[in-house]
């Protein structure tokens, strides 16, 4: 086992960002997940993230180790 950070992004699509300005926001995290390889801590997040109101196709599971 291993800890890792996670944090899930929606990304706007380039149309949005050209005439919106919109920009990537976040919708969870950075927190710290227990597992056993970085795309399972991926899983783990994007179970717990509550993704109702988020576009699932625009979505971008950031992973990385955790550094104290």
């Amino acid at each position: 086992m291993a800890l890792y950070e996670v944090a899930i992004v929606e990304k706007p699509t380039q149309k949005k960002m050209e005439e919106d300005g919109a920009i990537e926001k976040l919708v969870f995290g950075p927190k710290p997940v227990c597992a056993s390889s970085p795309q399972t801590a991926a899983v783990i997040a994007s179970k717990e993230a509550d993704l109702k109101d988020v576009n699932q196709n625009m979505i971008e599971v950031l992973v990385r180790p955790f550094v104290a």
